[in-house]
């Protein structure tokens, strides 16, 4: 696992992609260390917010030492990384967290499932797979509110593409499940990131059909390092950190199987 580390990143650029998600690429050396599902904790300058954002990587650029952040303004830190400009040079703590097992797409179909801000993380996945060309087939199936299906582009480049909106406008009307089902997809694989009721429903889901799914959970975090306990979910097993049925997310995950857990 590579050694964490806090540093100054340059911002090389930022740009609006929908309503409240902006696109932010840093030059960091910590690019050459990220891997798909892992994320980093983006510090804010004011002194009244002094713990880290957690941000997951959508994109790593080796050859410019760059990683894409792709992120939701919620409250006063993120709003603030949404005023930087390139130039600016911003802290952020990483690489943290484990990945998506991309060993266990040899020779499988995968599926690639994403609702919400949680579709960025699976774009470098698709990419990564996409490039070791083990995987027997890769379809993106991304949920989104409405029409403004941020990422697009990117992902049609990177795999085989379902959308499914809340309201109809494009693609399947309902969830990524409908878009599964409307669309006749199967796979052996599935990985997936995005609001706990969505992945509860893919576990409930992979498991009526005999497919595997390791789940990125999505989770307010303090440290980003394991020590606070702030960032818990339960388990089946107990952890030897804590002694109960819980895992931190931000060390221990934030993928994990989802048989591992219990949501």
């Amino acid at each position: 696992m590579a050694k964490k580390m806090k540093t100054e990143a340059k911002v090389l650029s930022q740009r609006l992609l929908a309503d409240g998600i902006y696109d932010m690429w840093l030059e960091t050396e910590m690019a050459g260390d990220a891997h798909p599902g892992q994320f980093v904790g983006v510090y804010p300058a004011g002194k009244a917010t002094l713990l880290p954002r957690p941000i997951s990587i959508c994109e790593v650029d080796g050859a410019r030492r760059a990683i894409r952040l792709v992120y939701r303004v919620v409250g006063q830190g993120t709003a603030e990384f949404a005023l930087y400009q390139p130039g600016d040079y911003i802290s952020i703590l990483g690489v943290l967290g484990n990945g998506f097992p991309l060993d266990k797409a040899e020779g499988k179909r995968v599926l690639l499932m994403g609702g919400g801000i949680g579709v960025p993380p699976l774009l470098q996945t698709a990419k990564e797979l996409k490039a070791a060309g083990k995987a027997a087939s890769v379809t993106c199936v991304l949920g989104y509110r409405d029409a403004e299906t941020f990422l697009r582009d990117d992902f049609e480049k990177a795999a085989e593409l379902v959308i499914a909106t809340e309201d109809g406008s494009i693609g399947t009307k309902g969830n990524v499940i409908d878009a599964i089902k409307e669309n006749g997809l199967e796979a052996d694989v599935i990985y997936a990131c995005g609001p706990m009721p969505m992945l509860r429903a893919i576990k409930a889901y992979a498991s009526e059909t005999g497919m595997k799914a390791y789940v990125s959970l999505e989770e307010r975090m303090a440290c980003g390092v394991g020590a606070c306990l702030g960032c818990i979910c339960k388990t089946k097993e107990i952890d030897e950190h804590s002694q109960v049925k819980n895992t931190r997310i931000c060390t221990d995950g934030p993928v994990f199987d989802a048989d591992d857990l219990d949501m």
